[in-house]
């Protein structure tokens, strides 16, 4: 299934002697976010087998075009994404059906060229292939569009790409393999956990005994995920709000804070004046919760579950990028997390492995 690069011109004036001016209207902004929402259709539909909501979104889609490069690359990426889609299926994932709305947020003109912001809004519905899975799961992302218009005034959208910090969303190409993975030396780290399935029973303790409440984290993730806590700052535009929102979670679950220690990243603290780096900082989030022995690191990311927390190395470079919380467990073994950044309920471990073979990951017993 490929794009055309030919839909119909948003305006049919020519200019003989010189380009015409470009004007931001707007059905001008109605037809970025069409074309917007019909290019990330199209990517969530890739997902589900035998979806055809895609092309008829094109087909209804008029106004802009796509430059013919942006028409090869969502061919490209259509192709990924069904690699993507096998690899979920021989981890025993697939969707039945799938949702997707666009929204411009803001167009800016400069020249001939408009930039649009728009947020992606997406479920999707787990088929039940054991039996136990979610109902669904969903995201809100953040996209950056290019548009450039041509010189008889027609739009071409040149451009597209993501503006959150975490993982990308399951309708976003796996990304390359690194060419020669580099680690850090000198770094305090947890290992590596295994992420084959089935995984070795490793039964988390919730007698009376237990310290914490998991249940409460995962309420409180699940509770905020999309609509976040006023209560705390954001960190979306300064690296990223995954680990605030995690560390937010554990609190909720009865993690102590720490606002005093001679000891580097032996502090964990959300207070008015700020809040510590090991609150909000993915590595050294680890670092304190493994030398404290707050965590535990797990053999097998499939062994989390309710409450345990799970990270990333995306290009394995030996320095963490990514935060994130097991909300739901199935009672076939696989866990569900939600995160922030781009926010994020219920995605299977299973399709962040399938979005990301080449990736490491480290899985924490809280």
């Amino acid at each position: 299934m490929s794009l055309s690069a030919a839909l119909l011109p948003l305006s049919a004036a020519h200019a003989a002697d010189k380009p015409a001016t470009p004007a931001v209207t707007a059905a001008t902004t109605d037809a970025f976010g069409r074309i917007a929402d019909a290019v990330l259709t199209d990517r969530t539909a890739a997902l589900v087998e035998g979806s055809t909501k895609a092309r008829t979104a094109l087909k209804a889609t008029a106004g802009v075009q796509l430059a013919t490069a942006q028409a090869k690359s969502e061919t490209a990426t259509l192709t990924a994404l069904h690699g993507t889609r096998s690899r979920l299926a021989a981890l025993g994932e697939a969707y039945t059906g799938a949702d997707t709305k666009a929204h411009v947020d803001s167009t800016r003109l400069r020249g001939r060229t408009a930039t649009v912001r728009v947020t992606e809004t997406t479920t999707l519905t787990y088929a039940k292939i054991r039996g136990d899975e979610p109902a669904t799961t969903g995201f809100t992302a953040h996209h950056q569009l290019t548009f450039t218009a041509g010189p008889d005034g027609t739009w071409q959208l040149t451009r597209e790409r993501l503006t959150d910090q975490g993982p990308r969303p399951v309708n976003a190409p796996a990304p390359a393999a690194p060419a020669t993975p580099v680690r850090p030396s000198a770094v305090i780290d947890a290992p590596r956990s295994a992420t084959t399935y089935p995984a070795p029973a490793n039964p988390k303790n919730l007698g009376s005994g237990t310290t914490y409440n998991y249940t409460a984290m995962a309420t409180y993730a699940e509770k905020y995920w999309k609509n976040y806590n006023t209560a705390y700052r954001r960190y979306n535009s300064a690296g990223g709000d995954c680990t605030n929102y995690l560390s937010q979670s554990l609190y909720a679950g009865g993690w102590k804070q720490v606002t005093n220690s001679a000891e580097d990243y032996d502090t964990w603290y959300s207070k008015t004046s700020g809040e510590s780096d090991t609150w909000i900082g993915v590595n050294e989030w680890s670092w304190f919760t493994q030398t404290t022995k707050r965590t535990k690191a797990l053999a097998n990311a499939y062994q989390m579950d309710v409450g345990d927390v799970l990270q990333m190395d995306f290009d394995k470079d030996g320095s963490k990028d990514h935060s994130m919380m097991t909300t739901f467990r199935s009672s076939s073994g696989v866990p569900y997390l939600t995160y922030h950044d781009a926010d994020t309920y219920r995605r299977s471990l299973s399709s962040l492995i399938a979005s990301y073979p080449n990736s490491a990951y480290y899985a924490y017993r809280s």
